[in-house]
């Protein structure tokens, strides 16, 4: 893939991780994502609060949000880029969420995300991540359907 620069079968292996990642998003098997994460990942999400020190306290947020959607979450990464250095790699994608809300209302919206992942004891896991979506600076309002 264009843009990648991880030696090719470490490459897989992130790829096969962050698969791994979205299967247990999309199941909503929050134990499965969370073994996904260092326990001192920092993460900057979307949804308050925006800095989460800690895979515990990063779980109440994924709680929280599995808890206000009905079914599954569809949850699809497009353009994954990694870079690779050492026991380091870096991954950046667009990713495209859809689910139905527990009120019934539909969720629709797109939203970047980088990630920093750690090679500890022969395991990757993320130690950072930071999920963002643009907005307009005319009216600072989000524009969840933007896709670049």
């Amino acid at each position: 893939m264009p843009g990648t620069t991880a030696p090719a079968g470490e490459d897989s292996q992130i790829r096969a991780f962050m698969d791994g990642f979205a299967q247990a998003l999309r199941a909503r098997d929050i134990d499965a994502l969370m073994a996904h994460y260092a326990p001192d990942t920092v993460t900057f999400d979307i949804r308050p609060p925006a800095q989460v020190k800690g895979a515990q306290a990063y779980r109440k947020n994924f709680e929280t949000w599995f808890a206000s959607v009905a079914g599954p979450i569809d949850y699809d990464l497009h353009d994954l880029r990694i870079a690779a250095s050492g026991k380091v790699r870096f991954c950046h994608s667009l990713c495209h969420v859809r689910s139905t809300r527990t009120t019934g209302e539909t969720s629709d919206y797109w939203v970047h995300v980088t990630s920093g992942l750690r090679k500890t004891n022969g395991r990757w896991t993320i130690t950072h991540e930071h999920i963002s979506m643009p907005i307009d600076l005319q009216t600072m309002q989000a524009l969840p359907d933007r896709q670049s």
